[in-house]
């Protein structure tokens, strides 16, 4: 065997960017496109249809940059060409390896891996080839869209319409590149809430949720290097609205499943349909009509590639009974797998399957109820981005293993969240972290609503998922710069990065939806709504002056990606800002009432416009009704029919303006010369966490900042994350900070930290803290376990931890925050003396010297 089949140059591990395509002539790189002719590209006409589709799809993709389209052939060979192909199943592939002409010992076996590389005289006529190789089916496919991505065409090229950047020739580096197996086995989306948005859109564009709509969505999972997709389901049956779907998705490659309240395939609505007149929803009254219902499903489709839920909730996504029926429930599990066992004539165990450990079904699990190893455990998160229940550190592998249901998009209480990206990545990052390394690897799958607009959030779970392992807390800042940059080219990549990021973080502060005029506080001459707004207006402004500036090719995909969600949650902050002016006026009796009053319904006619341009005007009305979804003018959790405009009060006789309320803070004198840190002003100190002045570690537990996680700033925490809680003693680890104080006396200390749940067996977790030399006190992030809390504490998106401490004279005092248990992020920290009033974020941060 040549030195050059086997010896492995370089590996590239993380997606993405690489240099390993190159759009000129270069020393050690294989013509793909040159300025005379494209490479033809082979395959063997009995590999897998789902590999037929992406060759098919790669000779669009390089004449689409290009201008010239390549052959392909399943017989005819040129002396320069691409060939692809899967181990074991291309004939063309398999007699290279007869020849030596490559080693299969990193392939063989493996789960969805691919190789690119070059070959010499692979076979007769053929004297340099481009071979692209998969494991199996999904391997070569993603092999496939790996160099399409590389040369520059888009996942989201339909779905966003990102143009592709036209380059004369493509060549692509001889070096050997893979991106080895995925960490997490199914990784995919749930389009879930669909309703009015991709529904209306796919009705009119493509007479349903058909074939025409799931194969654009399978093409993009397959780009995104995802495998898994839980189908529409309010009102829509995946299987039996088009008898092609699930064909189709086979085809392609693509896992189906059904949610956590659909067991054995079968749609909520395929029982709204067929079985509604045959009995209750009920196992304890029409056990055997419910059999009879899924035994169907498991007939027809147990020949797919998909993955059966099992157990059982309540008719229309609701809890199956009022007690924890356990016995009931394993009864029903018990007997789907014999349904399974029965249809198929092999053991239920060779079918995949999962049980979501969904809402109220968690229950059962805490109270003892198990399921057959091979069934994978899929923990949820509480529907707000928070993960409510992981594996035990020392538990025993399961051979299903564990997976994660998550949500970017929700559907219930507090309030919906349906409209805009709420979604900052390092919030996602820092909860599928935890995931990871609690070992819930095996199904990671995130309700994203619509589809869009969560196009940035759906890139980055579906690249986390792959390889967690290579994005870090170091890595993050870059994601979104190195997304803008694929997606708008370099130019401005940098600044629409930073539009990106701003734009989720400031909606992650509050959900539009739960957005009013008392969110944010008016009191102070530079009050919090003033500020809150300023940062959106400022925002609105620089991406609209980016809007002009970039290429006209970019501008559609610019407007839906970043312009639009923009200018609209920064017109609802304007619109709030001016009812709470408005309601300010009229308890004072200001004629100013009128003026803001004005702004409101300017704000909301604003808001239609905006509306309006998406649907019909954006890509020539290419996404009508994607901009219907109602987003002002909630009373409660669920949606309003219509957008309502907030209400208003004019006032015919009123005093001159008074403006915004006076400031109730005083400015205190200087700290002195020599002091390091933080300026008690106005009777309060407020420190960002990550601005502590020392830390301190414990063997390998350390403190790290995590970019961009805090409302107003990054937070910190304790890695590894996958560690017993630590005991709480002088040498744990801790942050340290320095305050000058003017005030002494009573005052109230606020730690925020990111809203976690209590994932370790609902034992909770805690922190502590200590002033000066005083003994540290411990606080219980879930000491409180109401709803009432929760509701509180996803509405804020922050966990407030409040006690009271003593600063007992005026001078040098130090903050110091310890460690007891990993996942507790810490975003700021607030201790008040004089009472101060109520905001949604917490005082600004308090003057620093360092």
């Amino acid at each position: 065997m040549k030195k050059y089949t086997i010896l492995l140059l370089f590996f590239s591990w993380l997606k993405g960017y690489s240099q390993d395509v190159v759009f000129k002539s270069e020393a050690n790189t294989f013509p793909l496109v040159t300025q005379k002719e494209a490479s033809a590209i082979y395959y063997d006409k009995n590999d897998f249809e789902g590999v037929e589709i992406a060759v098919k799809n790669l000779q669009n993709d390089i004449e689409a940059v290009t201008g010239k389209r390549p052959s392909v052939s399943t017989s005819a060979i040129s002396k320069t060409v691409v060939i692809i192909g899967t181990l074991g199943h291309s004939k063309i592939i398999d007699q290279m390896v007869q020849k030596g002409r490559f080693d299969t010992k990193s392939l063989k076996g493996k789960w969805e891996k691919f190789q690119r590389f070059v070959v010499k005289n692979p076979i007769k006529g053929v004297k340099e080839a481009l071979v692209i190789v998969g494991s199996d089916k999904r391997g070569t496919i993603y092999g496939v869209y790996d160099l399409s991505e590389k040369i520059g065409v888009s996942p989201w090229h339909f779905w966003a319409d990102v143009p592709t950047k036209k380059h004369a020739e493509i060549y692509v580096s001889k070096t050997i590149f893979t991106l080895d197996e995925p960490k997490v086995k199914y990784r995919g989306i749930f389009l879930n809430d669909e309703a009015p948005c991709l529904s209306g859109w796919t009705h009119e564009k493509n007479g349903g949720f058909n074939q025409k709509l799931y194969t654009s969505i399978f093409e993009l999972i397959l780009r995104l290097k995802g495998n898994y997709l839980w189908p529409a389901m309010w009102g829509n049956a995946f299987h039996v609205d088009d008898p092609m779907n699930p064909v189709l998705a086979d085809k392609y490659g693509v896992v189906i499943g059904t949610s956590h309240h659909e067991p054995l395939m079968r749609a909520h609505d395929e029982w709204r349909r067929y079985g509604k007149n045959k009995g209750p929803w009920d196992y304890s009254k029409n056990d055997s009509t419910l059999r009879e219902f899924w035994r169907e499903s498991v007939q027809q489709r147990y020949k797919y590639e998909n993955i059966f839920s099992v157990g059982m909730r309540g008719d229309g996504d609701e809890p199956m009974s009022n007690q924890t029926a356990t016995t009931l429930l394993e009864k029903i599990v018990d007997d789907q797998r014999k349904i399974i066992a029965e249809v198929s004539g092999k053991p239920a165990s060779e079918k995949p399957q999962l049980w979501a450990l969904y809402k109220e079904v968690q229950d059962y699990y805490d109270q003892g109820m198990r399921v057959p190893d091979d069934i994978t455990l899929l923990l949820c998160d509480d529907n707000w981005g928070n993960i409510r229940k992981l594996p035990a550190l020392d538990a025993k592998p399961r051979k299903g293993g564990y997976g994660i249901y998550y949500h970017f998009d929700y559907v219930g209480g507090p309030r919906n969240y349906k409209w805009v990206n709420t979604n900052p990545l390092p919030r996602i990052w820092e909860q599928m972290h935890l995931a990871y390394e609690y070992k819930a690897r095996e199904i990671w799958i995130v309700n994203v609503g619509d589809l869009k607009p969560m196009e940035l959030p759906i890139s980055f779970f579906l690249d986390y998922a792959w390889n967690p392992e290579k994005i870090g807390t170091a890595e993050l800042p870059n994601y979104t710069q190195k997304w803008a940059k694929a997606t708008f080219g370099e130019a401005h990549s940098t600044e629409i990065a930073s539009y990106l990021d701003k734009y989720a973080k400031y909606n992650a502060r509050v959900k539009p939806e739960l957005l009013n005029a008392k969110t944010y506080s008016l009191v102070g001459s530079n009050s919090e709504w003033s500020s809150v707004v300023k940062e959106y207006t400022d925002l609105a402004n620089a991406a609209s002056q980016t809007y002009e500036l970039i290429e006209p090719a970019y501008k559609d995909a610019y407007y839906q990606l970043v312009l639009y969600p923009i200018l609209a949650c920064s017109n609802l902050y304007e619109m709030y800002y001016a009812q709470a002016q408005n309601q300010h006026a009229v308890e004072a009796n200001c004629t100013d009432a009128n003026k803001w009053a004005d702004k409101v319904e300017e704000h909301f006619k604003r808001d239609q416009e905006l509306s309006d341009y998406f649907n019909h005007t954006l890509a020539n009305g290419k996404w009508n009704h994607y901009a219907d979804q109602t987003h002002i003018g909630y009373t409660y959790w669920q949606q309003p029919n219509k957008n309502t405009m907030p209400k208003v009060t004019r006032i015919e006789d009123g005093e001159e303006s008074t403006g915004e309320f006076p400031s109730v803070l005083e400015t205190y004198r200087e700290a002195p010369a020599d002091f390091k840190g933080f300026i008690e002003e106005g009777g309060y100190v407020s420190m960002e966490a990550a601005h502590f002045q020392r830390k301190t570690a414990q063997g390998n537990i350390s403190w790290e900042t995590i970019p961009d996680i805090g409302r107003t700033g990054d937070g910190v925490t304790i890695f590894p994350v996958n560690i017993p809680a630590i005991t709480l003693n002088k040498n744990s680890p801790k942050l340290e900070y320095d305050m000058y104080w003017f005030t002494k006396g009573e005052a109230e200390l606020s730690l925020i930290l990111s809203p976690t749940l209590a994932f370790n067996a609902n034992k909770g977790l805690k922190i502590a803290f200590s002033i000066d030399d005083k003994l540290p006190q411990i606080l219980e992030m879930h000491a409180d376990a109401s709803m009432k809390e929760w509701e509180n504490m996803v509405s804020a998106n922050a966990k407030y931890l409040k006690t009271k401490v003593n600063i007992n004279e005026p001078g040098k005092h130090m903050l110091k925050i310890w460690a007891m248990d990993p996942a507790v992020v810490l975003q700021k920290i607030v201790i008040d003396a004089k009472g101060l009033p109520a905001t949604h974020l917490g005082p600004p941060e308090s003057k620093i010297i360092r």
